[in-house]
C-alpha cells in the first residue's frame, strides 16, 4: 500500500512538472529582470525563440525561470499578437507564428526588396543606420526620468 501511495505521488509530481507553462520570447532581444518593473536590474538576457518556464503572474508580468535564473519578463516580450492570416499561404498554413511575429515588428528581406525596387528615391542607408543604433538601459532610464514619463 505504501509503495502504491509513493508511486501515485511521484506520478503526480512528474505530471505537474510536465504541465508547466512554457513561453517563447517573441522579441529580437529582451531581459529577465530582478523585479517586475521596467529598468529593474537585468538577471538574464533573452533572445527571439528562447523558452521560459512560467512560475507565476504579477499583473502584466510573468514570473519565469530560464537557464537556472528566476525573474520577471513583461508580457509584451513573450505574447504573440493575434492576427488574421489571409492571402497566399493562409489556407495551407504557410506562415509560421514566428514569421508573423517578426513581420509585425518590421520588414523582412522580401518586403524591403520590394520597397527598394518601387521607391528608389528613399534613403535606405539612413534606415539601416538607425536600425543599428543601440540605446543602453541607463540612457533609456535617464530619458524616461528626465521626461517625466510614466512607466507601465
Amino acid at each position: 500500500m505504501r509503495t502504491l501511495t509513493i508511486a501515485i505521488l511521484l506520478c503526480s509530481l512528474f505530471s505537474m512538472t510536465a504541465a508547466a507553462e512554457t513561453l517563447k520570447v517573441t522579441t529580437r532581444d529582451n531581459a529577465v529582470r530582478s523585479e517586475c518593473r521596467f529598468f529593474a536590474p537585468v538577471k538574464l538576457k533573452v533572445v527571439l525563440g528562447d523558452k521560459l518556464t512560467v512560475t507565476g503572474r504579477k499583473g502584466d508580468w510573468y514570473l519565469v525561470s530560464a537557464k537556472g535564473v528566476n525573474g520577471c519578463i513583461h508580457k509584451s516580450a513573450v505574447e504573440a499578437r493575434s492576427f488574421a492570416s489571409s492571402g497566399r499561404g493562409a489556407a495551407t498554413g504557410g506562415t509560421s507564428a514566428d514569421e508573423v511575429s517578426l513581420a509585425g515588428k518590421g520588414f523582412n528581406p522580401q518586403v524591403e526588396s520590394g520597397y527598394r525596387k518601387n521607391n528608389k528615391n528613399l534613403n535606405y542607408a539612413a534606415v539601416d543606420e538607425i536600425a543599428r543604433l543601440l540605446v543602453g538601459e541607463k540612457a533609456l532610464e535617464s530619458f524616461v526620468l528626465q521626461g517625466g514619463l510614466i512607466q507601465p
